[in-house]
């Protein structure tokens, strides 16, 4: 009797384990948030495992998330958790694009809705928010995932189900596979970013002594790689590879590690919360060059670090997001504080506008009779889509619209400048 009783809580514990953890991660991959509002449940009362009925009007329309009024996109990002400014500078930029099409008449007579579901830079919910966005939301498509391993796993669901992916905010090399003809990025990649900052230490610098810092996923490993080869290319070598886990801030044995190679310049792929914290602490050893990808979240670092944020270098792939004499900077702007008066401009945002401004070009280019594949085929066909004077150029196997990376360094009045050597004054 003992060994039927074991036998049967060995197999019932596990069992009743996975249930216990598959009705959380439901229950938890279904926040979604409105401005800074609480989760709410939603307001039919349905569960995550009923879909929502096509209403008539979308019976009437190829795809899902169409009627004759609106199109509804889903986006499953990091709204709450250490990446939660990324998510939510880059929601509001979405919404601020959407909102001045809105206003001006919306896209064929369509209004831009965009459903928003908060998966915590965690993978688990990212892949649950987007099968319910898709299953259930009935989205038309999907834009502005918020990370590399996020994304990693919402896009293969994204693919299956045949469903645009737009503007993820990553430069993960895996999205630049032509085969992916789903996915549609706008900025370019950390290849890209890790090149420039390489390039600029070692010729306008003469430093061969690099250090890289990185998140042990997905998102970090992509950006060491991209440092590795860069230096390679100049016969060189990281002098340290050191990581911390992801949404954590424990780096201090990796700083410490970072600091013992005595580095000349540190390249750090995280985002801003451990960033900050290997900064902080290397910088009590010694004083290095730091560089940063664009996935930081800019303004966050710069808010964080305050006075010690003088001479952090960041790489962004967006323009400088207040200077007002850029024509798309000056609509973002504008665009920007019609829909929230009280928001602060950044880069995140920034690029979230022309996520929503890529959407906006890609539902005109389309036309009324709107389906997904005629999306994509739009943009992939259209060659150049230009926004305010930034060119976004696709075409049959490149899926990635902008190639520009631009240096930038935080002040001594904690605003960021633009330089184009890293022996310019700032």
């Amino acid at each position: 009797m003992v060994k039927l009783v074991r036998r049967l809580a060995s197999h019932l514990i596990p069992f009743l384990l996975v249930m216990i953890a598959g009705v959380l991660l439901a229950t938890l991959g279904m926040a979604s948030l409105g401005g800074q509002d609480a989760p709410e449940p939603d307001d039919d009362g349905r569960g995550m495992n009923t879909p929502h009925p096509a209403t008539a009007q979308e019976e009437d329309h190829e795809d899902p998330g169409v009627s004759d009024d609106h199109v509804l996109f889903g986006q499953s990002a990091a709204f709450t958790g250490p990446a939660q400014e990324l998510g939510n500078a880059l929601r509001l930029g979405i919404e601020a694009a959407f909102h001045e099409a809105n206003q001006a008449g919306g896209v064929h007579g369509r209004a831009l809705k965009l459903k928003a579901l908060d998966d915590g830079y965690e993978t688990g919910f990212a892949a649950s928010n987007t099968q319910r966005l898709i299953e259930n939301e009935r989205v038309f498509a999907l834009i502005g995932a918020v990370g590399t391993p996020t994304s990693r796993a919402a896009s293969p669901l994204a693919q299956t189900a045949g469903v645009p992916f737009l503007a993820p905010f990553t430069g993960a090399e895996f999205l630049r596979d032509p085969e992916l003809d789903n996915v549609l990025n706008v900025r370019a990649s950390y290849y890209q970013e890790t090149e420039e900052m390489v390039a600029r230490l070692t010729e306008d610098l003469g430093i061969t002594r690099v250090a890289v810092l990185y998140q042990d996923d997905s998102f970090g490993l992509n950006g060491l790689e991209g440092t590795r080869l860069a230096l390679e290319r100049r016969g060189l070598e990281p002098v340290v590879a050191s990581h911390y886990p992801r949404n954590t801030r424990a780096v201090k044995g990796a700083a410490l590690k970072i600091a013992a190679a005595n580095p000349e310049a540190v390249i750090l792929i995280g985002s801003y919360r451990p960033v900050v914290k290997t900064i902080e602490l290397v910088r009590r050893e010694l004083d290095p060059v730091f560089m940063t990808v664009s996935f930081v979240g800019s303004s966050a670092l710069a808010n964080e670090l305050g006075p010690d944020g003088a001479g952090v270098y960041v790489t962004q792939v967006v323009p400088l997001s207040d200077d007002k004499n850029i024509p798309v900077v000056a609509r973002y702007h504008s665009a920007l504080s019609e829909y929230d008066p009280q928001a602060e401009p950044g880069f995140v945002s920034l690029e979230g506008y022309l996520a929503g401004r890529l959407a906006v070009a890609g539902l005109k280019a389309c036309g009324p009779d709107l389906s997904r594949e005629g999306l994509l085929h739009a943009v992939r066909d259209a060659g150049t889509i230009e926004i305010d004077g930034v060119q976004l150029k696709y075409g049959p196997d490149d899926n990635q619209g902008s190639d520009a990376v631009f240096l930038t360094v935080i002040g001594t009045d904690g605003k960021y400048h633009g330089v184009e050597k890293l022996t310019d004054p700032y």
